[in-house]
């Protein structure tokens, strides 16, 4: 179920996305950021990690450039985060695939993030709550074409997520 679908250029995104995300977050709330800094199209999570930890995000952050949750690591590291904090409400984020028309969206959702879905991968389902980035298309054969993504587009949409997070706790 969408919370909020709005496009990065509009010009009150933060706002809007702000105003919804501080019915979400709350001092229970733990941030997974999953992507790879391996394709930029996928970086968009462990971007908005590293920006919240660079600006102190007062609640706990994971998926970093640094220390990113990707494909190959994010059982064991879901199973670490679960331990760690058991009794918290997760919000995930991720990028996504969508239609053509869709491409620089930002939705907040009331539910799981699946990651790996739009390149056909059977992971675990993550968060109560999520916020997606639609940063590409699917082409003809449901596959990222990554070679087409600007890294200055990622980096924007990071920004608008990261302060929307900010601005609401």
């Amino acid at each position: 179920m969408y919370l909020a679908k709005v496009h990065y250029k509009k010009e009150n995104v933060i706002e809007i996305l702000s105003l919804i995300l501080k019915d979400i977050i709350n001092e229970n709330t733990v941030v997974i950021c999953i992507g790879t800094d391996r394709a930029i199209g996928d970086a968009l999570g462990p971007l908005v990690g590293t920006m919240l930890k660079n600006s102190d995000f007062k609640y706990p952050v994971y998926g970093t450039l640094d220390n990113p949750i990707h494909a190959l690591n994010i059982y064991e590291s879901f199973d670490q985060i679960k331990e760690k904090h058991p009794n918290s409400e997760f919000l995930a984020i991720d990028a996504c695939l969508g239609s053509i028309n869709n491409i620089g969206n930002i939705q907040i959702r009331k539910g799981p993030i699946l990651p790996g879905k739009g390149v056909g991968k059977k992971l675990p389902q993550i968060g109560s709550h999520s916020i997606v980035g639609i940063v590409d298309k699917v082409d003809e054969n449901n596959r990222f074409s990554f070679n087409n993504v600007r890294l200055h587009f990622i980096l924007e949409l990071a920004e608008t997520i990261a302060l929307s997070i900010l601005l609401s706790t």
